[in-house]
């Protein structure tokens, strides 16, 4: 007798299993991570096989049996990852397997098939009917005739000669030609700009030492802890990957790369695919649900043996795993919005341990988690030779407020680009025209009606937008007070520097790269050729023109408002101005003509533009590790949040205090419960925020997890949404 313990893929948290199935000899062989379609009281749902036993603690003639096999389900490994991720981030066994199961499994049944399509080819005596002089219509001797040069699908037939289904039936009756179904791949469409050629380039000392001692770490990976490729913006950190990567596939084993944001790093996949061929698979979420299910089973079957893609192709179902490399580790895009909040760097850190992996992480802009963490290779130098762009600070508090958002630095060091019919990178990270509207006369301000934040100028719409909600409402003309015209539209965004530029410029052209103009598929790639291809132009944007981009003629990064992000109440304020104006930074002078960089900032004297604006990686972040170990913050410590939210402030604001009451009463020494503090409505929904700042981590996820569990069971949080999430970012 054998046991199936099968988890029902719903997402019901009262729902709590496994449940035990007596696998029937009809299924044949049914084994860990086997999709099923299984009875449940009057239902039938899909759930996975956890585990495979030989006993129940029912007796076999109350055990039911599986309905059917679902599909070809994934490996061992991922279902013990994926469990592990529903335990670590707070979340259901169901949201947590979904993550490792194929594109589309747990919505009703696997809707995603592999497409099936009639091949015909001609056989012998084909061939001799035509040679021979054998009756044949004049559709049928003009079909084989297509045939003689290769296999063909009846709509391709069709097209080429208008051959219908009814002369291939008869052609296939007769023996003539063999008429057979095949899988037809899906192929992601290229994404490559400016794709490196095949051939490897010869790879620089600080490449090669780099390249050895990571070559040394596969017999040796540490236990999946990981190793930090700490190199400056420029330093060829990709081309060490793909060494490494090459050499990992000459042991016979697989490989995963990560990279931040499949849309906006392009030219890293471009380089895999030239290098590597077929061997590598690409998952991503703006792939079609087909295209994604082919991927998925090109690497289920081995015809793939390395996948790049974003967060979720971590997940990759390879067998043999011998490297996961973290590109950009220190972009937050590796942590998921959604349950489960599973970052994906720590859910490699587990894979890699699990496996026997080689873990790397690449960046020019460490985490001070990482840096503090791991040992460092370190590529100091660019590999063209050239050194660092010099940075300028621009002072904006001493800027006439007269002359707009572009400071007259800025506005001489771009004209001088466009004399010299080179590139620029301009940044701004607000997309809109401007961030607030107010009325001159009166003073109104026009606010979101279900959030508490301002609305956006959008010129090219004609409207104001929230970006919390999308609400959306015309752009006025008048006051709805008082009647006034005098309108002022405050501060900018993307739209309004686009403009400014495109203006002041002309006829150089200038491109813009945010949330408005890359939305759908291929946005980002297209808006980035077009970039490539012009001679001498502008890319103007968001933190995505910020990613990894490589564009040698660009010899000068402006960036505007640089201490934006300062502004925020967060601990990583600090961390992620930096990082943001050092990136940019890095997308200058890399050539021989060299580069420059510009910084507008009203904090010219703050740490992480201070250091940005000298490359000094290391001196921020021995400062910032200090300011963090003073105040009990990450990498020092482990935050959890919870986080509530309700259509009536009186009901959020009890649930708050119920849960905070209960957390505080299970945490275990050495944790401490911050709030509930306020936040702002967001979606017509009022909020509250409980923060949990502990050193013992297991301990306090539990405690978390248990107590939120028993609240919800018991129905005290009715009518709350309710989010945990183990480090925030």
């Amino acid at each position: 007798m054998s046991i199936a313990r099968v988890e029902p893929l719903t997402t019901a948290r009262a729902l709590r299993g496994p449940f035990d199935y007596l696998i029937p000899e009809r299924l044949g062989e049914i084994r860990v991570g086997t999709v099923l379609e299984v009875p449940f009281g009057r239902r039938r749902i899909t759930g996975v096989v956890v585990e495979i036993a030989a006993t129940s603690e029912l007796p076999p003639e109350k055990l039911a049996e599986p309905i059917r096999v679902v599909g070809t389900g994934t490996n061992p490994d991922l279902i013990d990852l994926g469990l592990w991720i529903a335990s670590e981030y707070c979340s259901t066994p169901a949201r947590g397997l979904g993550l490792a199961l194929p594109p589309g499994t747990g919505t009703g049944g696997e809707r995603t098939r592999f497409r099936v399509e009639k091949m015909n080819s001609i056989t012998e005596a084909g061939r001799e009917a035509l040679d021979g002089g054998a009756r044949l219509g004049a559709k049928q001797k003009l079909a084989l005739q297509q045939l003689l040069e290769g296999d063909l699908n009846g709509r391709q037939l069709a097209a080429r000669a208008g051959i219908d289904s009814t002369t291939l039936k008869r052609l296939g009756e007769r023996g003539l030609i063999e008429r057979r179904q095949v899988h037809v791949r899906r192929r992601p469409e290229g994404s490559g700009v400016g794709a490196a050629a095949a051939n490897a380039p010869e790879l620089t000392a600080a490449q090669s030492e780099a390249v050895d001692r990571l070559v040394s770490g596969l017999d040796d990976p540490g236990g999946g802890e990981g190793v930090l490729l700490n190199g400056v913006t420029g330093s060829g950190k990709t081309e060490v990957y793909l060494a490494l990567v090459e050499e990992v596939l000459r042991r016979g084993r697989t490989a995963i790369v990560l990279v931040p944001e499949i849309g906006l790093t392009p030219q890293a996949v471009g380089r895999f695919q030239a290098r590597l061929g077929d061997r590598v698979a690409v998952l991503h979420s703006a792939l079609t649900a087909g295209q994604r299910f082919d991927e998925w089973q090109r690497l289920k079957a081995g015809d793939a043996t390395v996948c790049v893609g974003p967060r979720s192709a971590v997940f990759a179902p390879l067998e043999s795993l011998g490297l996961i490399v973290i590109d950009e580790e220190h972009d937050s895009s590796y942590k998921q919005e959604g349950d489960p909040r599973y970052d994906a760097r720590e859910v490699a850190r587990r894979r890699a341990r699990e496996t026997g992996s080689l873990l790397v992480l690449g960046t020019a802009t460490p985490r001070p988690e990482s840096w503090s963490r791991l040992a460092r290779i370190e590529l100091p130098d660019r590999v063209d030779g050239q050194s660092m762009p010099p940075v300028e600070l621009v002072d904006m508090r001493e800027a006439d407020p007269r002359q707009g958002p572009i400071h007259r630095r800025t506005w001489e060091a771009l004209a001088e680009i466009r004399e010299k019919g080179e590139k620029a990178i301009v940044m701004i990270n607000r997309r809109g025209f401007a961030p607030w509207l107010t009325c001159q006369t009166c003073g109104h301000h026009w606010g979101c009606p279900n959030c508490d934040v301002s609305l956006i100028v959008h010129r090219e719409s004609d409207q104001l937008i929230c970006h919390h909600c999308n609400h959306a409402e015309t752009l006025p003309r008048r006051c709805p007070e008082c009647g006034g015209t005098t309108l002022s539209q405050t501060g900018a965004g993307t739209q309004r520097i686009e403009r400014l530029l495109a203006e002041e410029l002309s006829p150089m052209p200038v491109f813009r790269l945010d949330a408005d103009t890359s939305a759908g598929p291929g946005g980002h790639a297209s808006i980035l050729s077009a970039f490539d291809q012009e001679d001498s132009a502008i890319l103007v944007g968001t933190q995505m023109v910020a990613k990894g981009h490589d564009f040698p003629e660009v010899t000068l990064a402006a960036i505007l408002d640089a201490d934006a992000t300062l502004r925020f109440p967060d601990f990583r304020a600090e961390e992620r101005t930096f990082s943001l104006v050092t990136q940019l930074a890095g997308r200058s002078g890399r050539s021989r003509a060299g580069g420059r960089v510009i910084v507008q900032t009203l904090a010219p004297g703050s740490p992480s533009i201070s250091h940005a604006a000298t490359h000094d990686s290391a001196g921020f972040l021995a400062g910032e590790l200090d300011r963090r170990r003073e105040l009990g913050y990450p990498p020092f410590s482990h935050l959890i949040r919870i986080q509530l939210a309700a259509e009536a402030e009186p009901d959020v604001d009890s649930a708050a205090n119920l849960v905070a009451a209960r957390v505080d009463d299970a945490l275990p020494a050495g944790a401490e419960l911050l709030g509930p503090a306020p936040m702002f409505r967001a979606r017509n929904r009022y909020r509250r925020r409980l923060l949990i700042r502990s050193t013992t981590r297991a301990e306090s996820i539990a405690a978390v997890h248990a107590t939120i569990e028993e609240l919800l069971a018991d129905r005290s949080l009715k009518n709350i949404t309710l989010a945990i999430d183990v480090d925030p970012q």
